[in-house]
């Protein structure tokens, strides 16, 4: 081995143990994916590029929404499913494309947690609250559970030119469902990523018969089993539209998103 073919290994051998030592640092745990961000879909841009397929592929839990706002989605075990405007809930083909979601791998702590609102004696999201300490991390949950009665309500699809969110959600379908099993999904993020995403619990509900759902209005559970996941890495892949592009965004409107919200 001449000299030149020394210095390609040794310079080799030294990349190799500074991409070793990059991996090590790396943050443990898995990632938060998400497509888009909630002042976009706040200002209109209601049509994004990322196909269902390509979002299952980054997570198993999580929800979002349709391509021209049509529903609320709920995604579980994998599965991709669309609570409509008129009540009904389908599992979305992996061709249907999204303008907002967020999903992650679901890998809960180990064991789990019974919510009894009898022996808790709090509201589930307050009793949420106490499985998820840090203000300052994200977490996924998924919660089971028999409810005395759920409020979900649904956005109905929206036509060009698209009006902002606050307008498009004047016209949500909301809809009461007593004595019902079913599953929550979602996440708390911090409010420092309020730019971004939801800050607080944002959560969707689907019944077990896979027949009704959308996003979490209110709850009573009678019981539940919750499981919870820490996530300290986030994922963010923006658009690559003209809308998005175009669009002037500037930043949170906190009291706007939560009216929206609730």
């Amino acid at each position: 081995m001449n000299k030149t073919q020394i210095g390609k290994a040794m310079r080799l051998g030294m990349w190799l143990l500074w991409a070793a030592a990059l991996a090590g640092c790396a943050p443990a745990g898995e990632a938060l994916y998400q497509y888009s961000t909630i002042p976009a879909l706040m200002e209109g841009v209601y049509d994004g590029e990322l196909t269902l397929g390509e979002l299952r592929r980054r997570g198993d839990l999580g929800l979002g929404t349709f391509n021209a706002l049509d529903g609320e989605m709920i995604v579980l075990d994998g599965a991709v499913y669309q609570a409509t405007a008129d009540g009904k809930v389908r599992r979305a083909p992996d061709g249907g494309k999204t303008p907002f979601a967020a999903v992650v791998p679901f890998r809960p702590a180990a064991g789990g947690w019974r919510y009894d609102p009898e022996r808790d004696g709090a509201s589930l999201e307050k009793y949420l609250d106490t499985l998820a300490p840090s203000a300052n991390l994200a977490y996924a949950v998924r919660i089971d559970g028999t409810f005395r009665n759920v409020m979900v309500r649904s956005v109905p699809a929206q036509r060009r030119p698209y009006p902002r969110l606050a307008q498009a959600a004047a016209g949500q379908k909301v809809f009461e469902l007593t004595g019902v099993r079913g599953t929550i999904v979602g996440f708390r993020l911090p409010e420092y990523l309020a730019g971004v995403n939801v800050p607080g619990w944002h959560l969707h509900f689907l019944s077990a018969d896979r027949a009704a759902g959308g996003h979490l209005l209110r709850c009573r559970a009678e019981q539940a089993d919750v499981r919870v996941m820490e996530i300290r890495r986030v994922e963010l892949q923006l658009p690559d539209t003209p809308e998005f592009r175009a669009i002037q965004l500037t930043g949170p409107k906190h009291q706007e998103l939560r009216k929206i919200e609730k």
